[in-house]
């Protein structure tokens, strides 16, 4: 018996990488979980590798007429690691502009909890539009991991491979399972 369904929102940042260290804390508590990625998400997976992990397929695009309809899990909480700029400032102004951010933008207007982790350097995070992003997703219920009450701060510029290695992932699923009950 599975305690919830974790849906994954990866975008194309060096943390994506090692999103399977999200499905395996999903799993590790008894949870199952899909992966859906940005289109430049998926130059940093190992697309074989998750969809063997969760059983399902990672999903970048919209289905095709022909392509078989199969229903997913509907998801009891939603995690976008890593977000990047780009990303967290489309979903804050609404753009659905690809699969990844449709969804996003649907699963965040069904109130289903959902739990970003910015993965952006100090110089991006300045900018008012990112700032603006963040509040404005917070005021809509969108749990942000960024600042010192996570313990996660963006990056000096030019040093995100160090931080990759200690990207939250584990407080990610902690953050998500939690508004999830």
């Amino acid at each position: 018996m599975t305690k919830g369904h974790l849906q994954i929102v990866v975008c194309g940042a060096g943390p994506a990488s090692d999103v399977a260290q999200l499905v395996r804390t999903a799993h590790e508590q008894t949870w199952t979980a899909a992966v859906t990625a940005t289109p430049s998400a998926l130059a940093f997976l190992d697309v074989p590798a998750i969809e063997e992990m969760t059983g399902n397929p990672v999903r970048s695009d919209y289905r095709t007429r022909t392509e078989a309809r199969r229903s997913p899990a509907a998801p009891d909480a939603l995690v976008i690691a890593p977000a990047t700029f780009n990303t967290l400032n489309k979903i804050a102004l609404g753009m659905a502009d690809n699969y990844a951010t449709t969804s996003v933008a649907e699963l965040i207007g069904r109130r289903v909890p959902t739990v970003i982790v910015p993965f952006v350097n100090a110089a991006l995070a300045r900018r008012l539009p990112f700032r603006r992003a963040v509040e404005n997703l917070r005021d809509e219920g969108v749990h942000i991991l960024l600042g010192s009450e996570h313990d996660w701060e963006p990056h000096p510029p030019g040093s995100g491979t160090e931080r990759r290695h200690v990207f939250p992932w584990t407080t990610a699923f902690e953050v998500a399972a939690r508004h999830a009950t």
